[in-house]
């Protein structure tokens, strides 16, 4: 089986030590699109997700975490919030940047299953016989929408400042910070 979840907050990939490094040299933060959108997840969610995974798989399911998002813009706000605003300069976007995340494809959440705070998506165990859709007539292949960080819950400003505050990277920083 397989876990599949966006950058961690704070981990490699993760534009919130570049925000709070731009801060403390004084600088702007730089975003290349305030309305980007990215899930939020902190290290322990996904520990908590590779966990979940281990005790409830089948052979060939991926599992995803139900996440919040916000957008770049507003993470950079939250970061503001707590370590002072040296204001934004936005540079645009970058060769191959996305809009949002994608966990899982319209496809995938027609074999999804809802676990409370997880989807299992299970194995595509079709066959090809292509005969009894032919007999049986036309059947649905695609979810409405795929599952992204454009149409999960939004958090707002003060949201995203409690959710960033869930890593021990922004808490030390914040607390060196004060000193």
């Amino acid at each position: 089986c397989c876990t599949r979840y966006g950058n961690v907050m704070c981990s490699r990939g993760s534009v919130i030590p570049l925000f709070i490094d731009q801060i403390k040299a004084g600088k702007p933060i730089t975003i290349t699109d305030p309305d980007m959108t990215r899930f939020l997840m902190n290290l322990d969610e996904a520990v908590d997700l590779v966990q979940f995974a281990f005790e409830h798989a089948n052979p060939g399911d991926l599992f995803v975490q139900k996440s919040d998002a916000s957008t770049i813009g507003d993470l950079a706000k939250a970061v503001q919030k707590l370590f002072g605003d040296t204001g934004t300069q936005i540079i645009g976007t970058r060769h191959g940047e996305k809009l949002y995340e994608t966990l899982m494809t319209k496809e995938e959440r027609i074999r999804s299953e809802d676990m409370g705070g997880y989807y299992r998506v299970s194995a595509d165990g079709r066959d090809l016989n292509y005969d009894k859709f032919v007999v049986k007539g036309q059947v649905h292949t695609e979810a409405d929408e795929a599952y992204t960080s454009h149409n999960t819950r939004l958090l707002n400003v003060d949201e995203t400042v409690e959710k960033i505050l869930t890593t021990d990277y922004v808490r030390e920083a914040l607390e060196n910070w004060k000193k």
